[in-house]
């Protein structure tokens, strides 16, 4: 298992990253969140995609599309990938989750 400050980095850079998706998009259609250890996004009509960690087993946890999904940082890819193995990726999965919300095309910046 990653040691916990290799993961508190990888999960700052991860939320950072999303932030930053969700900045460049109006905020009348997404609206973004960070408190602490978690990343809410939100629709005007208050649906959510909910992005936590969960620090005990070094995952990354989102909610959307009706389901909860645990990513494992891959360090062969670089990636956060599903732990279930359906070839999931945390970036990926969540501007799917963006767009069935909103409509809304979520960046994917570096």
């Amino acid at each position: 298992m990653m040691d916990e400050a290799r993961y508190n980095q990888l999960v700052s850079a991860a939320f950072k990253r999303m932030l930053a998706a969700a900045d460049t998009l109006d905020p009348d259609v997404l609206e973004a969140e960070s408190t602490g250890d978690m990343l809410t996004l939100t629709t005007p009509s208050r649906e959510k995609c909910v992005v936590n960690t969960q620090r005990a087993v070094r995952q990354i946890w989102v909610a959307g599309k009706g389901q909860g999904i645990h990513f494992s940082y891959d360090d062969a890819t670089g990636t956060w990938k599903d732990d279930k193995g359906k070839g999931l990726e945390l970036f990926s999965f969540v501007a799917d989750v963006v767009r069935a919300m909103s409509g809304a095309d979520f960046p994917s910046p570096a």
